[in-house]
């Protein structure tokens, strides 16, 4: 069975995606959006002629609300185990996230509290304490990789084709991200260590990765992440 990969709009203009893999074994969602996302997923999973319990896993990218968000809902929903790394745990209990703003919208953005505010807390069915997850130990597809940098416990979903789901390790476009430039790498918001998603970009491309599918913006090629990856060395 081919994998695809469906982008779930959350927010308009690719300001925030989630994302549905389909694929050998059964679809996985890739985050959850914001708390009440369940509206926002529906269609798609629907369009792909699934139905909630069809879904097979839930994986968390980290902890921000705007990922993590919605986790406890789609869960309900759906039935899948959550997996997400064990060092997210505390924000996706409930501890608020450190916040380093990357540039004048994150300190902006900060000041109106939006992500700190609290989000029905999501414990890991299956926690990741270790760097790599091959998820053909739950007959799925694809190998779940320890990348921090954003946070210390952000994740990537590595598929077979070389598609990347990253979360917020990169993002695109203006702002929040997305709306304009989307071909154009930009930090997130909000990055606690940049020289180490620096490294986590290399090591995802180390492994032939080309594409990448981002929760702000994207998707992006290997040439403008390896740039991307390059600037954050130099700060």
């Amino acid at each position: 069975m081919q994998t695809t990969i469906k982008t779930i709009p959350i927010l308009p203009f690719g300001m925030l995606n989630a994302f549905l893999v389909t694929g050998a074994g059964g679809p996985i969602l890739v985050d959850s959006g914001l708390p009440g996302s369940a509206p926002a997923i529906g269609p798609v999973v629907k369009a792909a002629g699934l139905e909630w319990n069809d879904i097979k896993l839930i994986v968390l990218t980290h902890g921000h609300i705007d990922h993590a968000g919605a986790a406890a809902q789609l869960r309900a929903l759906t039935g899948a185990p959550v997996l997400y790394h064990a060092a997210e745990t505390g924000y996706c209990m409930g501890e608020k996230p450190v916040l380093r703003p990357t540039r004048l919208f994150g300190r902006l953005f900060r000041m109106t509290g939006a992500i700190e505010r609290p989000f029905p807390p999501v414990s890991a069915d299956i926690p990741m304490d270790g760097n790599i997850f091959d998820l053909k130990t739950l007959g799925l597809e694809g190998t779940v990789l320890h990348t921090p940098g954003h946070t210390p416990g952000s994740v990537s979903l590595l598929l077979p084709s070389g598609d990347v789901l990253a979360g917020d390790l990169a993002a695109s476009g203006i702002l929040l991200g997305g709306i304009a430039l989307r071909g154009r790498p930009e930090r997130p918001p909000f990055e606690e260590d940049p020289r180490l998603a620096a490294r986590s970009l290399e090591e995802l491309l180390s492994k032939g990765t080309t594409r990448f599918h981002l929760g702000h913006g994207g998707p992006l090629g290997a040439q403008a992440i390896a740039r991307h990856a390059n600037r954050l060395k130099q700060l």
